[in-house]
């Protein structure tokens, strides 16, 4: 039997000393998020700033472009009317540069706001169904 460890000995010489290899977690590979991923946090967080629309306002949506992990971003809005308009847009812009940067961690070099419609208040004797 001492011949067989003797080999086993012998083939570990010849190979040389195991040595493992660490190779840090930024070495490791890539984590590549897809833009519509980007657009869906970004449509999220509008939402999140807009609070209640009008029923028959459509969801905010965005179209993003993700170039060197930097994102660039373009929200569609439909927003009731009278208001702030540029409150609004602002109030959109910053919630979705702190969402998009919190939850996926890439740049935001702009938020371009898109107004794609407004909606009428109705009068409160329309909403009531009262004609006259």
């Amino acid at each position: 039997m001492t011949s067989v460890s003797s080999a086993a000995g012998e083939a570990d010489e010849l190979r040389g000393p195991l040595t493992a290899t660490v190779v840090p977690p930024g070495e490791r590979g890539a984590t590549r998020i897809a833009d519509r991923v980007v657009a869906k946090v970004a449509g999220q967080a509008a939402r999140e700033a807009l609070g209640t629309l009008p029923a028959e306002a459509a969801p905010p949506y965005a179209t993003v472009v993700v170039h060197h992990e930097v994102a660039r971003i373009r929200m569609h809005l439909e927003l009731d009317y009278p208001c702030d308009i540029g409150a609004r847009c602002r109030e959109v812009r910053q919630q979705v540069v702190e969402r998009v940067v919190a939850l996926v961690g890439m740049e935001v070099s702009e938020v371009a706001v898109q107004v794609e419609r407004l909606h009428p208040a109705q009068a409160h004797g329309a909403a009531q169904g009262r004609t006259r």
